[in-house]
């Protein structure tokens, strides 16, 4: 089971740019962990299932044993090169197909065209919602210009992009109301994040966020009108999200109202929720969810991880991602733990009697890539 599974292809329905530079060992750790770096305190970061995950898969992708020390994988990377690393970690993963997120640039990372070359498959963009109001915000306009240019600037986008992503777990929390918010809450809304722009333009506060409820429904119902699939960053996350907010089932009245449209939903990552999005993505038809970022970082408990998700999620309404972010050993450790898990879970099912092996190679082929093919028209 697990040889077929490997030579199926995964699209990889979300997913970041990865570093361009050569990293020492501080710089890949910090990027090891979804906390701020890797702290004195806390011991080094190659302890951690992901550290050790990198360690034990990654090690050959780079000529080493499986297992290669710390000190020995650091020196191997970096007399490759970081663009050799990238590439070799991009092909290995196997991707028929990637959607990337380009709301989060920190530093120059590669581009969706460049990470397709490097998989030899099809990269799409995905939009983040907040980014394009901010940006907007940013250039200084009137609050009766700013709705119609973010419905402009999403429209252009749409034009190309694959879907549109809400951050609204990091920044006011998944508790968004169902209905439309009306024009007057709107403009309010505007206003206050535009005079937080004007703010930052004189030099007196950080540039302008979107952290409004009304400014999230309102985002996210624009990409429904565009008829944009729409990501929600679901659960587990860096420090800044508030995890307590995080819960899925918080978007229940907002995804009763998308229901009507047909525009699918997207539950991203999900732990520790994975069982919560599950059950949504059974009673709603427009739902799909996958168990990306939190794949890699459970490393070794990834088989757990896939079976709790999979107890109410149809088979049909499961996706793969990575959520690879900077390193790009995210892409072939995110879809090597996933097939192993998935095999797993499978080849026991058959072992039981519970599904014959032609139905599991065929939920895999649903899973790997056949769903995210029907959900996003890809």
């Amino acid at each position: 089971m697990l040889e077929d599974l490997e030579s199926l292809p995964l699209f990889d329905h979300h997913c970041h740019g990865v570093v361009r530079r050569d990293l020492d060992r501080a710089a890949f750790e910090a990027l090891l962990t979804e906390a701020d770096g890797a702290g004195p305190l806390g011991g080094s970061m190659f302890d951690t299932q992901a550290g050790l995950a990198v360690r034990r898969w990654c090690a050959p992708v780079l000529d080493l044993p499986p297992h290669a020390g710390p000190d020995a994988y650091l020196a191997r990377r970096a007399e490759l090169g970081a663009s050799e690393v990238n590439r070799r970690f991009l092909a290995a993963a196997g991707l028929s197909g990637l959607c990337v997120d380009t709301g989060y640039l920190p530093e120059s990372m590669l581009e969706p065209a460049e990470l397709g070359k490097l998989a030899g498959a099809p990269a799409h963009e995905v939009v983040r919602l907040e980014t394009v109001a901010e940006q907007v915000a940013s250039e200084g306009m009137s609050v009766g210009a700013f709705t119609g240019e973010v419905r402009s600037r999403l429209a252009a986008r749409a034009a190309t992009a694959a879907g549109a992503k809400s951050v609204a777990a990091y920044r006011a929390g998944l508790e968004l109301a169902g209905e439309r918010p009306r024009d007057n809450e709107v403009a309010q809304a505007a206003a206050r994040l535009l005079r937080e722009a004007d703010r930052a333009m004189a030099g007196r506060s950080a540039p302008p966020r979107v952290c409004d409820e009304v400014m999230h429904r309102f985002l996210v119902w624009c990409a429904v009108d565009l008829g944009l699939p729409v990501q929600f960053h679901v659960g587990y996350g860096d420090s800044e999200t508030d995890l307590r907010r995080g819960d899925p089932l918080l978007l229940t009245d907002l995804l009763r109202a998308v229901q009507p449209t047909g525009v699918p939903v997207m539950l991203l990552h999900n732990y520790p929720f994975h069982r919560q999005a599950g059950y949504l993505a059974q009673v709603f038809p427009h739902v799909f969810v996958d168990v990306g970022l939190a794949t890699h970082n459970l490393g070794h408990r990834a088989p757990a991880l896939v079976a709790e998700l999979l107890e109410l999620a149809p088979f049909g309404k499961v996706l793969y991602s990575s959520d690879a972010f900077g390193l790009a050993e995210f892409y072939h450790l995110g879809a090597l733990l996933f097939r192993r898990a998935l095999a797993r879970y499978l080849r026991e099912g058959v072992a039981d009697d519970a599904w014959t092996a032609h139905d599991a190679r065929r939920l895999a082929g649903l899973v790997a890539e056949g769903n995210a093919h029907r959900a996003y028209g890809r």
